[in-house]
């Protein structure tokens, strides 16, 4: 959005001549900045509390670079999401700030602006070593939205007692993303120890049977624990989005 529209619409709230209401809606739904190749969405966050994203899949170098200084214009931090160190080393040229996470292949560029973390603390487990990747996509994610992220790795099913040594961790939480690959047992195991939101996130770690991940997704959605919420396989990026979007409302409603 252009500064110069903002301003129209404040000074129209300001002189009566427009509604308070009328103005939120006209700011959420202000024209997206179109570059050819892509529309930046530069009001989802707004609209969604979940700025837009960079998928770098199916993108030019050039493509990516583009957008991410596009988006970092709007003061939020940028995600560049399933890329790898070659990008990196052309965004860095640009974002001195930049970082990426090898595991997660995720590349960060933090926001200029400080800002106060934000309340609530999401737990991150994966049942083996192998889940790591999408369990990170998830970790930082949630981080770059400001919540702050604990993290307890290869603690599945095939040996539950290691588990059951975070009991603490777990109940210190507001949110759980469990991560797993194989029959995805261990979502069903947390949300029986817990009373919040468990958030499960297939892998397409496994042997043949496991279908690229297909069986530990039917696994988790066949919970006989209730309440449990299964994103797609390899989705940690949706996971995190969904309890930043729950811890949200959570501290709205408080």
């Amino acid at each position: 959005m252009e500064p110069k529209n903002i301003l129209k619409i404040l000074q129209a709230v300001k002189s009566g001549k427009l509604d308070p209401d009328k103005a939120l809606v006209k700011l959420k739904n202000l024209p997206f900045e179109d570059l050819g190749f892509a529309k930046i969405d530069h009001h989802r966050t707004l609209r969604t509390g979940i700025p837009e994203v960079i998928f770098a899949p199916g993108k030019t170098d050039n493509q990516i670079v583009k957008l991410a200084l596009k988006l970092r214009k709007d003061g939020v931090d940028v995600l560049i999401t399933r890329t790898d160190k070659k990008i990196f080393e052309k965004i860095k040229k640009k974002f001195q700030s930049a970082t990426f996470n090898a595991d997660a292949r995720i590349i960060h560029i933090p926001s200029r602006k400080k800002r106060a973390p934000r309340e609530g603390m999401i737990l991150v487990i994966t049942a083996g070593t192998s889940d790591i990747p999408v369990a990170e996509e998830a970790a930082m994610t949630a981080e770059a939205a400001g919540f702050e992220v604990k993290r307890i790795f290869d603690v599945g099913v095939a040996g539950i007692h290691r588990l059951l040594a975070y009991k603490k961790n777990m109940a210190e939480a507001s949110v759980i993303i469990v991560v797993a690959g194989m029959e995805g047992a261990l979502a069903s195991v947390v949300a029986g120890l817990v009373d919040i939101p468990v958030i499960a996130v297939p892998t397409s770690i496994g042997y043949g049977a496991s279908f690229n991940g297909l069986a530990a997704l039917l696994s988790m959605l066949n919970s006989c624990a209730p309440g449990v919420v299964v994103v797609n396989i390899d989705n940690g990026f949706g996971a995190a989005c969904a309890a930043g979007l729950i811890l949200r409302k959570k501290m709205h409603a408080e």
